[in-house]
């Protein structure tokens, strides 16, 4: 007798095997076919709306494993918050403009670049932007990231350059838009302007030099202990090449400054609390201070330059620190924005003899034409002529960079467009509006909000081609910028028709209203500006252009979720616009992830050889696996992955996987809507089974409501292998397989299975959206089953389920 034939055996056709990299493609054919994302946004009208607004990832390469982290979690939360009976439309989009995209097309145009017009080469850089949307479409649609596809917002098309273009108007109607000649960071490489979220700081060998400036003014009046010396103030700097910008020389109004004595009848002034160490670094041991100086006293007086027949004035600031070199800072105002806006103060001009290639001007003696980093070691030589240089080494210093091209950049002074942090008072009310605003982690709040209290005023401009242009019209005689409610409306007319293309080919006449004249001087001429929008500008007006253009979105968003590096970029520029043009914050709460490093917690670098890229994770493993990657991470610190954390990852599909394929093999002949055992009916066990799914229900509601995946995917894991598998499942196995197949006792652990499957599929369906579908597609068919699992909502505890008293006589038993 084959004693198999008297057992209930498990009956399924649910495969061991997931071959998710094979399948899961099958699967994003029969979604989009079914039109299931449509069937989703129809079954949510009228239910409340979550509106999470994508920050758009640039159109420029494929995508790394860093960005797809980011759409899987943005994925991950909008399918928990429909599933949580919200409606949550997803309307991905893509930053289209500016320089990366720009310079390789001018790599691939090469020398035919330079007989084509600015149209033409737009042209090809909205070629090549549309070439990687595509890409990059399927690359996340492949992730199983659910969304308007079809229908993604660009930064490019016409309505939103024509939305740009107009807000970028509103700025310039409240007055808050300027031109101004101020320092501002320059890319000697991309020859532009950069605005502070394009900069990054590296550590680079810097020159340190100690200068001396022969006091000129006669000092003896007023500090009787100089007569007859040679006296000089010392200043330190580490960028030598702005030493022929010079200009002034800036002491502190609060620190005691010291008259230092040496041998040879000189005297050197510089900060008091500074004197040993800096006569240490000089290699003089025989000093005495024979002085203490307020520095008031040399308020506004002169001193020589060193190399040049001109004088530098003493002034006074507040930024001068006691933190290293003198105490006595050098001033350059056209290369240094402290230097600036104390010069400012003093009446003294910018000045910045250095072009856009970075290169001294001819004006500049000496050095006339030299860039200006190779300048560095020929004027320290000439320091050493002049006998003016007291010490010179090299230190590591925290310098910055150019994020696209990974030069060093510099500060230079040019004519630029500004947005105004105070003339409107934007800053106060940026900072109001950070408070509103809730902050995940709560460290973003003193982040964003100590960048918004002492940034500079807002560099919008840049001197590219692949942009929207900056709409602002000039009297031609007077400079005054013209601008009204009439000329706005007729740029964005023309711009929604035409595209930002129509700046560049249509005449200044189009724009303007008939008679126009400049309400200063009169004139009746005008000139369109060349400069276009910092890229920053762009996607930070995406809340005008996505979330009040789509009837069917909202305004403010209720969540922005991107890497800790947009407190300073997106989150930071979105903000200044939301603010300045609708007094409000575009976003309700903002919440932040970390990087993705490797096994170590190396940042990722191709030369390391460290690289993770998700086309080979999914190729190997499928993308269900690296989901499950971001859901085990706590990703507000960063994110390690290696092949050995996504072996663990696969391990543990395989048991979660197999717990559910062992339930659904136990129910295949259990029929929900007539074979159900009522509660009170069901045995202890099974019971006792279902107040421990409450647990697991609450926990996973909880954690899905605060963004907390990671303990939604350990406490699945722990539940499938520990309390299922391990446990229940495992005492089941009798019952399953000797009682009479419609038996209560059988059918009793059949209905707390089906239970307990349903609400399992249904908790991970946002991290795991194919294998839930694979398994829904496998469970017993009732009249209230959903055509699919994203159709469905997330379990709710029965609270008849639940069952303190009988919990510890089970744990009770369990624990002896």
């Amino acid at each position: 007798m084959d004693y198999k034939n008297t057992l209930n055996l498990p009956n399924t056709e649910f495969p061991m095997k997931a071959n998710l990299a094979n399948k899961e493609p099958v699967q994003l054919q029969q979604w989009e076919k079914d039109r299931l994302y449509e069937k989703i946004r129809t079954a949510s009208k009228g239910k409340k709306k979550f509106i999470l607004h994508d920050g758009p990832p640039y159109a420029n390469g494929h995508i790394h494993i860093g960005t797809a982290m980011n759409k899987i979690l943005k994925d991950i939360i909008v399918r928990s918050k429909q599933m949580e009976g919200l409606d949550a439309p997803y309307v991905p989009g893509w930053d289209c403009h500016g320089l990366p995209i720009e310079h390789n097309v001018d790599q691939k145009l090469g020398s035919k670049k330079n007989n084509m017009t600015q149209v033409e080469i737009r042209k090809e850089c909205r070629s090549y932007a549309e070439g990687f949307i595509d890409i990059q479409r399927e690359e996340f649609k492949r992730l199983g990231v659910m969304g308007e596809w079809d229908n993604p917002y660009l930064t490019m098309k016409y309505r939103y350059e024509a939305i740009i273009a107009r807000e970028c108007c509103k700025f310039a109607l409240q007055g808050n838009l300027f031109k101004s000649k101020k320092p501002i960071h320059w890319c000697c490489n991309c020859k532009t302007a950069l605005a502070e979220a394009e900069i990054e700081h590296a550590d680079d060998k810097s020159p340190s030099i100690y200068v001396k400036f022969p006091l000129k003014d006669n000092l003896d009046h007023v500090i009787p202990e100089l007569s007859g010396k040679k006296t000089s103030v010392v200043i330190w700097t580490t960028t030598p090449w702005t030493l022929p910008a010079n200009l002034a020389i800036a002491l502190h109004p609060d620190f005691i400054y010291a008259a230092v004595e040496i041998s040879g009848n000189k005297v050197f002034i510089l900060a008091r609390d500074l004197v040993e160490g800096c006569m240490k670094t000089f290699g003089i041991a025989d000093y005495r201070i024979i002085r203490e100086i307020d520095s008031r006293i040399l308020e506004k007086k002169a001193c020589f330059h060193p190399f040049y027949d001109r004088e530098s004035i003493i002034l006074l600031g507040n930024h001068v620190t006691l933190d290293a070199g003198t105490g006595c800072v050098h001033t350059a105002p056209g290369h240094g924005r402290e230097d600036y806006e104390i010069a400012l103060q003093y009446g003294i001009d910018s000045y910045s003899p250095v072009n856009d290639n970075g290169c001294f001007t001819d004006e500049v003696e000496f050095f006339n034409n030299q860039f200006v980093f190779k300048a560095n070691k020929e004027i320290v030589q000439k320091l050493k002529e002049k006998n003016a240089l007291l010490a010179e080494e090299q230190i590591d210093h925290s310098y910055p960079h150019c994020w696209r091209c990974k030069k060093p950049v510099i500060f230079r002074a040019t004519p630029q467009w500004f947005i105004s942090m105070d003339h409107t008072s934007l800053r106060k009310k940026a900072l109001k509006e950070i408070d509103r605003v809730t902050w995940i982690p709560s460290w973003g709040r003193e982040r964003i909000y100590g960048m918004i209290e002492n940034r500079p005023d807002w560099c919008v401009s840049r001197q590219r081609t692949w942009g929207v242009p900056i709409t602002v019209i000039s009297c031609e005689k007077c400079d005054t910028v013209h601008i009204n409610e009439a000329i706005v409306e007729k740029i964005f007319s023309q711009f929604d028709e035409f595209g930002a293309d129509a700046w560049l080919e249509k005449d200044v006449s189009v724009f303007l209203e008939p008679g126009a004249v400049c309400e200063k001087c009169g004139n009746k001429t005008f000139v369109k500006e060349s400069d276009i929008l910092d890229v920053w500008f762009d996607s930070g007006v995406s809340h005008a252009a996505v979330l009040e253009e789509r009837d069917y979105l909202s305004w403010p968003a209720d969540l922005y979720l991107e890497g800790s590096d947009q407190h300073r970029g997106w989150f930071h520029s979105t903000l200044l616009t939301a603010v300045e043009t609708r007094n409000a914050a575009p976003y309700k709460a903002v919440l932040t992830h970390g990087f993705v490093v490797d096994a170590s917690g190396k940042k990722m670098s191709k030369s390391v050889g460290n690289v993770v890229a998700p086309k080979e994770v999914i190729q190997k493993y499928g993308a269900e696996i690296l989901r499950m990657w971001v859901a085990a991470s706590d990703y507000r610190d960063d994110v390690r992955i290696s092949d050995s954390i996504l072996k663990q990852l696969s391990d543990a599909y395989r048991r979660i996987r197999n717990t559910c394929r062992f339930i659904i093999g136990n129910i295949s002949d259990f029929h929900p809507e007539s074979d159900a055992v009522p509660l009170e009916k069901l045995q202890d066990i099974d019971q006792y089974a279902l107040h421990k799914l409450c647990e697991v229900i609450n926990k996973a509601r909880k954690a899905y409501e605060t963004y907390e995946f990671h303990v939604i995917y350990h406490s699945l894991y722990n539940y499938c292998s520990v309390d299922l598998s391990a446990f229940y499942l495992d005492i089941l196995k009798d019952r399953l397989y000797t009682s009479p197949p419609k038996s209560i006792e059988r059918r009793s652990a059949q209905t707390v299975m089906h239970i307990l499957l349903d609400s399992i599929v249904k908790i991970m369906a946002p991290i795991m959206p194919f294998t839930s579908e694979e398994i829904w597609t496998y469970m017993p068919e009732t009249r209230t089953k959903e055509e699919s699992i994203h159709l469905a909502l997330l379990p709710v505890v029965d609270k008849n389920w639940e069952n303190e008293s009988l919990s510890k006589k089970w744990e009770k038993m369990i624990s002896v």
